[in-house]
């Protein structure tokens, strides 16, 4: 998450920020680009500097520049303190060098760093690589904080929120509100969880009250531009988005959301269109019991896993008359339920084949087949990190997995309320890596 907020702190003085100025500094450096423009001229400026002060200082500007493989290399040269292992720490994690991570927490703890800060990122990072149980006893040692530590509930609710306990993880977010009302991961973290539940008023109060504070998260201004454009408030939508491009004129989300504001503005309901698309879903969606068809067929068609119209129209007839007892006769019979209908086996394979003959080269390793990984059609829609609009049109679809997505056309996902060309081109693009397309029966 980034954030809107302005101090002066001077990480290059004879004497280190504390650890709270250096959080301050972190959150005006990426405030905006001209902040964070100026703040990389300034640590490019010290990188030449060999003494110890000088890698410390340099190595944590570096770490809140993002360029973490530069921070953990600098801040390994620097004399043995706090500073240097949390921060070391940090740039570990973001590399996903967990283990190592939790080693430099540790030095920083022993070091004299603070007990809970050190038990959180501790927490965080054994969250990071997926080991709840290490995350969930680190909290327990510092049990003396429930009900006293806002950051403390956080992060308890941030594991039970990794763990699928999301009521529970509420809980704990509200009461690291009432402990903190500004603490903004926490007020993110509920708003972002009744945004994914559907209480969409209540998410906006909470967006709301982040965006009253300073500093200000981008993503909370993001995400309540897209609560207010799917309640078709679209200047109000606007009003948020624009407050980004203030400080990031080249944000690339916020950049896209505005041309889908404006877009959304003259955006039409074609009625007609959208029961042609409707009336198409119904027929692929029909049952192959439906017709009238011989014993032999049916088994046959049951054994091969195809049990609708458009499970037909993705298969040939080569393929159709290589399976077991499927010959001639079978075949007639299945021509006849399709031919009416003006469609044809094989017909989404053609298309499909079609589409991908005029696209760019895969990346490395996603050149399979679609429909030949049973595990990648498995996996979870989640797995693609699409933006929060993107994934709530995909929920509002029923659409969980891989497979549910192929399954569907650019037509039935563009017909989604508030679904946008951005949005379509953002999942076309991730399924695309992964060597997957959409549907295509037009």
């Amino acid at each position: 998450m980034e954030s809107i907020t302005e101090c002066e702190i001077n990480l290059f003085s004879e004497a280190l920020p504390s650890m709270d100025e250096l959080s301050q500094l972190a959150l005006s450096v990426n405030s905006s680009e001209s902040g964070r423009l100026s703040f990389s001229e300034q640590v490019d400026s010290n990188l030449s500097k060999t003494g110890s002060s000088a890698c410390l200082a340099s190595g944590i500007g570096l770490y809140i520049l993002g360029r973490h493989e530069e921070a953990a290399k600098k801040l390994e040269k620097a004399d043995d303190c706090k500073e240097k292992y949390f921060y070391l720490g940090l740039s570990q994690r973001k590399l996903g060098r967990y283990d190592d991570a939790i080693g430099s927490f540790d030095k920083a703890g022993k070091s004299g760093g603070d007990t809970l800060a050190v038990a959180a990122e501790k927490a965080c990072t054994y969250r990071k690589a997926s080991d709840f149980e290490a995350a969930e006893k680190v909290l327990k040692s510092c049990a003396n904080f429930e009900n006293v530590s806002a950051e403390y509930h956080y992060q308890i609710g941030r594991i039970q929120e990794a763990t699928g306990l999301y009521e529970e993880a509420m809980d704990n977010y509200k009461t690291a509100i009432e402990l903190s009302p500004e603490h903004q991961a926490a007020l993110f973290h509920l708003a972002y969880r009744c945004d994914m539940s559907g209480d969409e008023e209540a998410a906006m109060d909470y967006y709301r009250q982040i965006t009253s504070n300073a500093p200000v998260y981008v993503s909370a201004l993001l995400n309540l531009a897209i609560l207010y454009e799917d309640a078709g408030k679209f200047e109000k939508a606007a009003q948020y988005i624009d407050k980004v491009l203030e400080f990031h004129p080249n944000h690339p989300r916020a950049t896209l959301f505005r041309k889908d504001i404006e877009s959304s503005k003259t955006m039409f309901y074609d009625e007609e269109k959208e029961m042609k698309i409707s009336q198409k879903v119904q027929i692929l969606e029909t049952p192959i019991s439906d017709f009238e068809l011989s014993v032999r067929s049916r088994n046959c068609l049951q054994k091969m896993n195809i049990s609708t119209i458009g499970d037909l129209l993705n298969i040939t007839e080569t393929e159709l008359l290589s399976y077991k007892n499927f010959g001639e006769t079978s075949l007639k019979e299945i021509k006849a339920i399709l031919d009416p209908k003006g469609m044809h086996l094989g017909m989404a394979v053609e298309e499909k084949q079609m589409s991908f003959s005029g696209s760019e080269l895969l990346e490395p390793g996603a050149e399979g087949e679609q429909g030949g990984d049973e595990g990648i059609l498995s996996r979870p829609v989640d797995d693609l990190k699409l933006s929060v609009r993107a994934r709530k049109c995909l929920q509002r679809l029923n659409i969980r997995s891989f497979g549910d997505l192929t399954r569907r056309t650019e037509a039935e996902l563009l017909g989604c309320k508030n679904f946008g060309v951005t949005s379509l081109n953002e999942i076309k693009k991730a399924i695309t890596s992964f060597g997957l397309s959409f549907r295509s029966l037009d």
